[in-house]
This record gives structure tokens, sequence and C-alpha cells, in this order.
């Protein structure tokens, strides 16, 4: 049973007098989250945000990792994200949990499940070294329940790459232009559509990029209306921050 199924439960049961409204509240204040010694993890997440706690790979250990992962799946999480995953971890996740793993963007999906995904993003990157960060976008989004569809090496260098795909970029509801070099990819974009556009910034280039400040601040500077900017490389905030845009357009149906 998921933390949301457990919270309807209790609330079911003061409903029918099985439980005081006191002793529901108890229960509740005893059970935010789960202290693991070296992780406190957030069961009631789901219930405020609607998605499961997303658990950041980079730094932790592979035990770490499968401690956290293994308490998330216990209390019924479902498609668990794990970004910045290493090869290591993965494979000992994958000895006793359900778990797809993507190499390039080194993003894990514990306890996989099928379900519906509804609405459109697409998700542009300039070129194919940009593809680790547009795929974190990409799969955070499905794993979220969005429909995606990918636009791979479309950048500014052969524009008539993006145009081809003018048909796709009109009916998105949103979305995410993943480019490193100079990031002009957003701007042309945001000039093409009436969505909102994420603009990510990779570290793809050569010295004077200095590491994807430059993709930065060219998409902070963007001459076109709509286009919004998330940190260097963070292609999970991309997905996640197009995920809720893509949830509140489909909840308007």
């Amino acid at each position: 049973m998921s933390e949301k199924q457990q919270l309807l439960s209790l609330l079911r049961q003061v409903e029918h007098g099985a439980c005081t409204p006191e002793q529901a509240l108890l229960q509740m204040k005893l059970q935010p989250f789960q202290d693991l010694g070296y992780a406190k993890v957030d069961h009631h997440r789901a219930v405020r945000q609607g998605v499961s706690e997303v658990i950041y790979g980079k730094s932790k250990t592979p035990e770490q990792i499968l401690g956290i992962v293994t308490a998330m799946a216990e209390n019924g999480c479902t498609n668990i994200l794990v970004t910045q995953m290493s090869q290591e971890a993965a494979e000992l996740v994958r000895k006793t949990i359900p778990l797809d793993y993507h190499p390039i963007p080194r993003l894990g999906i514990a306890v996989p499940m099928e379900q519906k995904r509804t609405g459109n993003i697409v998700v542009a990157a300039a070129g194919t070294s940009d593809l680790y960060c547009a795929e974190e976008a990409a799969l955070t989004a499905e794993a979220l329940g969005s429909r995606v569809v990918r636009l791979y090496d479309v950048g500014v260098s052969g524009l008539h790459r993006t145009l081809s795909h003018l048909e796709e970029l009109m009916q998105a509801r949103v979305v995410v232009a993943v480019a490193g070099m100079e990031g002009a990819l957003a701007s042309v974009l945001g000039g093409l559509v009436d969505c909102p556009v994420l603009a990510v910034p990779t570290s793809v280039g050569y010295g004077a990029s200095f590491g994807g400040v430059s993709a930065l601040l060219s998409m902070l500077n963007s001459c076109a209306s709509g286009v919004s900017v998330v940190n260097i490389d963070n292609g999970f905030g991309a997905g996640y921050q197009a995920h809720l845009i893509n949830q509140m357009e489909t909840a308007k149906e």
C-alpha cells in the first residue's frame, strides 16, 4: 500500500469512527519520514507534491542508494528516479530491486511500472554530444507520466534540420531545449512556438564555453519571449518542470 493509500485509509477510519482525529493526527506526525541514519526518506513527498522523492545519486555510495531505494519500494513507491547514478550502484540495486538503468544520462528508474502517458513534451537537443542531458530530461518526464517526443541533433548549425520538425514543435505543450556551445537553440525555438520553452545549457564546448557558462548566459539573455532557464546540465530539473507544466495543461481538458 502506497503512502497516499495509507493516508486515505486512515482518513476513512476517522470518517467511520474507528479512529479519533487526535489518534490520526498522531500517526501522521509519527510517519513523515524514515530515518536511515545517513538519510531521512521523505515518504510524504508523494502526498504533498504528487511525486515521490527523487534520489540524487552522485556522491552517495551504492549501499546508501540501495538502502534509500529499498525503503521507498517497501513503502509502495514505483518509478523511483535515481539521477547521476553510477554503473556500480545500478548493478548493486539491480540484485534486489527491479531497475531500468540508462548509462548515457546515468539515470536509474527503480521498480519501473507501466503507466499512461499524457500531454506532449518535446525534448530538442542541439547535438549528439548533448544527449546525456536531453535523455535525463526525457526519461524524467516519462517516468513521471508525460508523453515525450525526442528531436535530436537539431542544432542551429544546420537550421534546416530544426525547421524540418515544425509540426512536432507546434503541437508541443512545452519544449525543452538542450544545447551547449553558444546555446542558440533555445532562442530559435522560443521564436517558433507558442508554449513555454525550458532551456538547458550543457557543459559541451571548447575552452571559451567555460563549462556551460557561455550557453547559460546566452539563454538567460534570450531575445525570445517565454524562455526560462535551468542550471547547467540539469536535465532532470527541466524534465520535472516540463512535466508540471504539461500536467497543468492536461488538467484543463
